[in-house]
């Protein structure tokens, strides 16, 4: 049963941490666990494991697509790859070798791509992944998880160390908001009802997990009865949900921190209109490119916020019959 915490707060530990951690300890009991990168160690905290496990890390340099390349070739030996690059880079420059050398070859491929979104910060725009689940979406047979805080990241971790298939993670570096309890486990595939409502449901993912729970509070103090699902994985999505959630609640708001085209919004009205049509309004990236800034900031000038959920919720719940 997954279960919040009364009180949100950010995690001391920091996910990258838990990424690296987490490899380490499956490394020990099984030595197929390899580790790629693209020059790019400090930033996703996986020296430790280069350092424990030499002879199963590689650097593959600033050449992310030989990454994959190489990550589907020992695959295809048997072994078990991690590769990792900012989402940008593990995204649209290497679709090619997603879909050929990974997914059209049946090959058991993990893809992690760091920073999503507003989370890349000073990063700025050509580092700013708003596109990175869109762009892999079509890919067929492909996962896309985006993990919500670092008990989700660890427990993902230690499945795709036995699942089969091509996988992407997109997933935040520092520190998040802490949702589940330590402990709880996730089923791939399934959204999870963190609060139960009736007039209207929010589906989010990552970031904006936090920010729809902080939605759902103001709007219950106005009489709404707010349902938020954590919709993490994008791809396949939970269809028999989304309809549960139609039947039920009758509007949706999605929140995404991933432009609103190709995103978790396209993906839920997908799902919605073959299923039961609601009225949904969509919170994201409206089409727009990155730039430089704090994530504060960010999620400012996005309106990737709370307030924009509530607004949206009233829009939504206006349009319903």
């Amino acid at each position: 049963m997954f279960t919040t915490h009364d009180t949100f707060e950010k995690n001391p530990k920091m996910m990258r941490e838990v990424y690296c951690d987490t490899l380490i300890e499956l490394a020990l009991d099984n030595e197929d666990i390899i580790v790629l990168d693209a020059d790019l160690m400090s930033s996703i905290g996986t020296k430790p494991f280069f350092q424990r496990f030499p002879d199963r890390a590689f650097n593959c340099g600033v050449a992310e697509a030989n990454m994959i390349g190489i990550s589907a070739g020992l695959s295809a030996m048997g072994k078990i790859p991690f590769a990792h690059s900012f989402g940008c880079f593990a995204s649209r420059r290497v679709c090619d070798q997603i879909m050929i050398s990974a997914a059209y070859a049946l090959q058991n491929v993990r893809i992690v791509g760091s920073d999503p979104g507003v989370t890349a910060a000073y990063n700025g725009g050509t580092h700013m992944p708003f596109e990175d689940m869109g762009v892999l979406r079509s890919i067929p047979h492909i996962t896309l998880i985006e993990p919500t805080d670092n008990t989700m990241l660890g427990d993902i971790i230690k499945q795709l160390a036995v699942e089969k298939g091509v996988y992407y993670i997109r997933m935040a570096r520092k520190n998040a908001v802490s949702i589940y309890e330590e402990g709880s486990k996730f089923n791939i595939g399934r959204g999870n009802i963190l609060v139960d409502g009736t007039d209207l449901t929010i589906f989010s993912s990552g970031i904006m997990v936090h920010e729809a729970l902080k939605a759902a509070t103001t709007l219950e103090a106005d009489g709404v009865s707010t349902r938020v699902v954590d919709m993490f994985t994008w791809k396949p999505i939970d269809a028999e949900l989304v309809e549960n959630c139609a039947r039920t609640t009758g509007a949706f708001v999605t929140a995404e921190n991933h432009n609103i085209v190709g995103g978790l919004g396209s993906a839920i009205a997908e799902a919605a209109a073959q299923r039961c049509c609601v009225p949904i309004e969509m919170v994201g990236v409206k089409d727009r490119f990155g730039q430089v800034g704090t994530e504060d900031f960010l999620r400012n000038e996005y309106r990737l916020t709370a307030a924009e959920i509530v607004a949206a919720a009233k829009r939504s719940i206006a349009r319903k019959g």
